[in-house]
């Protein structure tokens, strides 16, 4: 329990030091790159974000499978397990390569009506610095995999901290000595391989993780196949949302609408961080309770707990967004990227209603019941990727905002709300009841700052800092009496004599 509430809390602490380092790093590194540049880095990275669905799921397998086999006392049988896993990563790690490689030659083929031959260039050189970045992550992943099954939080991410740190500061140096993109990707694999290098000697030594390599048990690689298979397909569900935008765009618009779909896809991540930060520590205790006693009346209360307490903070971003988010973008970002707040705004509200229920994913996972979620939502995304690309030839960025959300609203939002009351005996309406009790608060404040007039006056700095803190004067102390239960109360008042000496 110790380390779910550790891992939680630093899961927080990396969110807000992304964050910070975003606000303060990012416009500089727009400034730095100018806006072709950092939409040659977008695209380059989107493009490579794809071979990532190689992993096939496999790495949230290893997860439920250890913590599996570690409640019912199999040690020897884990250890087979990495060394099966360690060999299917490697093969997998070399067909990246290849793939990488096809991609290499066929850039121009690929972006050449857009870009100029320098671009053309500069994207083949990181291309491969990311596909070497991919295929040495491949095989050593399952090490941090195994870390997390092992419900050990701390160590990871306490190197997470110390990469977003590190790597933002050699970044802003290399840039201020007028290096451009390719840099920031060599930063980037720098770091990654020495992240991995260090989960991998934390394994063998704290650990003392053995990796065996025995004959293969093709009854349970079918099994483990079975279940990655409908984790991939989440993986391609999520790719085609957040990656296929900027290659849509760089196929038919240029690199300037990149940049500017960009800046959304990054607030978007940083929204969606928020909502992991909770349930992504879940996955090994929620095994336990299938594995050992599933009862619906538990995991439910713990769906319905959890989803108010991510909605704590979802519920203070969303509408803080919705209220200065247009002047957050034009000061941060610059006037060029005004559209970036519509497009950012689809998102937010789009993903309001699923992120809230990350739990159900992780409920899913470890009952291995993802097959209906994995099938539902590919077949929704690929309908909506053929509304991106008629929507981005027409509206640009915007228009991928639009199929995108309308996509995660039906899919993620309806469908999934629906499978969740009537086949896993998840209190939905119960659930959907106690959120609209919280929002209230924030839907008044948010409502009395448009009447007034007080969402879109702010056009500088100490305009902006002093109508937040404002909105936050009134939605803590509101928020806190009105929309908060007397556990949740308990749970604030524990944290902050925790970290307040003198309120104990």
């Amino acid at each position: 329990m110790n380390q779910l509430k550790a891992g939680a809390l630093l899961n927080y602490i990396i969110i807000i030091l992304n964050i910070f380092v975003g606000l303060l790093y990012t416009p500089y590194m727009l400034r730095m790159l100018g806006q072709s540049e950092y939409g040659l880095y977008a695209l380059v990275s989107s493009v490579i974000a794809y071979l990532t669905v190689l992993d096939l799921g496999l790495g949230n397998a290893i997860v439920r499978y250890t913590a599996k086999y570690r409640a019912e006392g199999k040690v020897n049988e884990q250890y087979e397990m990495f060394g099966m896993f360690l060999v299917l990563y490697t093969i997998i790690g070399i067909v990246a390569v290849l793939l990488g490689s096809i991609l290499y030659f066929n850039v121009d083929k690929l972006f050449g009506d857009t870009m100029s031959s320098i671009e053309l260039s500069r994207a083949r050189i990181m291309m491969l610095i990311l596909v070497f970045n991919l295929a040495f992550t491949f095989p050593m992943s399952i090490f941090s995999s195994i870390v997390l099954a092992y419900e050990r939080f701390t160590f990871p991410k306490i190197l997470n901290i110390i990469q977003v740190f590190s790597s933002t500061l050699i970044m802003v140096l290399l840039l201020s000595y007028g290096y451009k993109a390719i840099a920031m990707v060599i930063v980037q694999t720098v770091f990654n391989v020495m992240n991995l290098v260090l989960q991998y000697v934390y394994c063998i030594r704290k650990l003392k993780i053995k990796v065996k390599f025995a004959k293969f048990e093709m009854g349970f690689m079918r099994e483990v196949l079975i279940y990655s298979l409908w984790i991939f397909l989440d993986v391609i569900m999520n790719k085609i949302y957040w990656s296929t935008g900027q290659f849509i765009l760089g196929a038919y618009v240029g690199t300037v609408a990149i940049s500017v779909f960009a800046v959304a896809i990054q607030l978007e991540g940083m929204y969606m961080m928020f909502s992991s930060a909770i349930s992504s520590v879940f996955l090994p205790k929620v095994t336990g309770m299938v594995a050992k006693n599933d009862d619906p009346r538990e995991i439910s209360a713990l769906f319905v707990r959890t989803g108010r307490i991510q909605n704590i903070i979802m519920s203070f971003i969303l509408f803080a967004f919705i209220i200065f988010g247009k002047s957050f973008i034009l000061l941060w970002a610059g006037k060029e990227y005004g559209d970036a707040y519509v497009i950012a705004l689809l998102f937010f509200i789009a993903l309001y209603f699923p992120l809230l229920q990350n739990l159900g994913i992780i409920i899913l996972q470890a009952r291995n019941q993802m097959r209906f979620r994995g099938i539902l939502l590919v077949v929704i995304s690929i309908v909506s990727l053929a509304f991106q690309i008629l929507f981005a030839q027409k509206w640009g960025g915007i228009g991928c905002a639009i199929a995108i959300s309308a996509a995660l609203l039906l899919g993620q939002g309806l469908i999934m709300n629906i499978y969740y009351n009537r086949r896993q005996s998840i209190n939905v309406i119960g659930f959907w009841k106690e959120i609209i009790k919280m929002d209230i608060v924030p839907i008044a404040i948010t409502v009395i700052f448009f009447v007034l007039g007080y969402n879109n006056i702010y056009n500088t700095w100490k305009e902006l800092i002093i109508g937040c803190s404002v909105y936050a004067f009134l939605f803590i102390p509101l928020y806190y009496l009105f929309s908060l239960n007397t556990d949740e109360k308990e749970l604030i008042k524990g944290m902050i004599k925790k970290i307040v000496p003198w309120s104990r």
